[in-house]
């Protein structure tokens, strides 16, 4: 589909059931292919992101069969996988590349890692040069510090700490948590620099020791693995539904009256993002929170409150504030999020683009937008999404402000969330 065009809308009410995390549908996919044991993985994400993850893992010799939609048996490799050489085609998604490159380094193998364009643009060398001091083969098959990507066998020593920034992504150090319990040796690791979007580190912890893995960490600055730990199944994991989704959503209620629920993240949600929930609350949302639910309405008079805030702790869902500005009674300012710059697009760059269309005023630095809101919002704009899926979603809310918009190439939702347009469309009028 080349474009969809959203009518104009004023009003959004209703529930949505959210799809599973992409975060930790593919963190469970990877532990459940090491672990030794069958793990019954339940409300897996069916997305662009969790099928090139599922097909590398088969391609490594991990067997992975699903008697239906939500239900996915994995029988793990109890260890390094099985299958020795393999090309793999890992598409645009970071939640598979990163990981998967510091998993094969330590299999003693000859793999070959690529991705679509945009992948061969994000940068990897913080952690190929994290690897490679470990002993790891790495070597680029194009431009320097950025993939493709060639790993071979490698002689590995841990004698040492492991150091890796941790200022530009945080998957980087994620990598290396899941990676390195293979090695059967004490391993640390050592942050350099600020560690941005902690929360997803959290959710790479908390799963680690759902697979059988203690780290013990210092702050966010050492992490330590003790040695002689394997990873086992947990028997059955449930994939919480996705918070930065929910942002979506939520923001609809926020704006067009509400209420708005979804179901599937809340209280007990091990994902970062449900803090978007605190952002909207700060604008002067109505929010409602339950364990496995969230519901949002729009404020008393209608209007959400100007913020300046810094977004380092959820930048996805910091995507959604940036197009709530536009609805905000002053200027807008969000902070600290240069890791958007090295995501499915930049982010920073496009989103100014974007918001400049429907009338906004935009500064846009290297960590920082500060937005301006339009008295009105133009009509029937035509928002380019970039191939990036949040772009798409973030700016379907638009049509809530009583205008018409049209989302070119609206088929780069498949990333995260195939049926988000049908979603979205059972809520507004």
């Amino acid at each position: 589909m080349e474009y969809l065009d959203l009518p104009a809308a004023s009003r959004a009410a209703g529930s949505v059931r959210l799809p599973g995390s992409k975060s930790i549908s593919n963190r469970c996919l990877l532990l459940a292919g090491l672990a030794a044991g069958i793990t019954e993985i339940r409300d897996l994400l069916a997305s662009d992101d969790t099928h090139v993850m599922l097909m590398a893992l088969r391609a490594l010799g991990v067997s992975a069969e699903s008697d239906n939609a939500q239900v996915l048996r994995v029988t793990g490799c109890g260890g390094a996988f099985p299958a020795k050489q393999a090309d793999l085609f890992l598409g645009n998604a970071g939640t598979a590349f990163r990981p998967l490159t510091a998993v094969l380094a330590l299999c003693q193998g000859n793999y070959r890692l690529a991705g679509v364009p945009r992948m061969h643009e994000r940068p990897i060398a913080d952690l190929v040069d994290a690897l490679r001091a470990l002993g790891a083969d790495i070597r680029y098959l194009g431009n320097e510090g950025f993939p493709p990507l060639a790993i071979g066998p490698g002689v590995l020593h841990l004698d040492k700490p492991i150091r890796v920034r941790g200022d530009v992504s945080s998957q980087f150090l994620s990598a290396l948590l899941m990676a390195l319990p293979l090695a059967g040796r004490e391993a640390q690791i050592e942050v350099i620099g600020e560690l941005i979007s902690k929360p997803y580190i959290d959710i790479t912890l908390n799963l680690l020791q759902r697979f059988g893995v203690r780290v013990e960490r210092d702050g966010w600055q050492r992490f330590r693995i003790a040695g002689g730990q394997h990873y086992s199944s947990p028997g059955v994991i449930h994939v919480e539904g996705d918070a930065s989704a929910a942002s979506y959503f939520l923001a609809a209620g926020a704006i067009g009256g509400g209420p708005v629920r979804v179901e599937g993240v809340g209280r007990a949600s091990i994902q970062g993002d449900v803090r978007f929930a605190d952002a909207l609350q700060a604008m002067g949302a109505r929010i409602e929170m339950g364990d496995n639910w969230i519901a949002a309405s729009a404020p008393p008079d209608g209007r959400l409150s100007a913020f300046d805030s810094d977004f380092n702790h959820i930048p996805d869902a910091a995507m959604t504030a940036a197009v709530l500005a536009l609805f905000a009674d002053g200027p807008c300012v969000l902070r600290n999020i240069a890791s958007w710059r090295v995501k499915e697009t930049d982010r920073i760059a496009a989103m100014a683009t974007e918001l400049r269309k429907l009338g906004a005023i935009v500064e846009e630095g290297a960590d920082f937008l500060r937005i301006t809101p339009p008295l009105t919002l133009r009509a029937d704009a035509s928002i380019d999404t970039y191939d990036d899926h949040r772009m798409a979603m973030c700016f379907s809310l638009i049509s809530l402000g009583a205008v018409g918009i049209r989302i070119n190439q609206p088929d780069c939702v498949a990333k995260t969330f195939p049926n988000y347009f049908g979603e979205f469309a059972k809520l507004v009028h």
